[in-house]
């Protein structure tokens, strides 16, 4: 893995974790009671972003980490995955 790989792979595992804790304890203002003039029911009352950012941040940077061994220490090699390939028929 070169570093354009690597900052490719921790920015797609930064937006997947990003979308995943999004809506990891979410109000709407509906269920706060202080619907926003012009704006949907549904809409977020307090989404924390810097929080939830945060967090994903933290946690990607573990998962790439993980992610970077596997790849540079050779857990996992691509004639491992290509005979994978073949034994499946993939």
């Amino acid at each position: 893995m070169n570093l354009t790989g690597g900052i490719v792979l921790y920015a797609v595992i930064w937006f997947l974790v990003l979308f995943i804790l999004l809506p990891i304890g979410q109000r709407s203002q509906a269920e706060a009671g202080e619907v926003v003039p012009g704006t949907p029911a549904g809409a977020p009352d307090n989404p924390r972003l810097k929080r939830k950012m945060l967090w994903s941040t933290l946690i990607s940077a573990v998962l790439w980490g993980i992610c970077a061994y596997i790849i540079l220490g050779g857990v996992i090699t691509r004639e491992d995955l290509e005979a994978w390939g073949r034994l499946t028929g993939v």
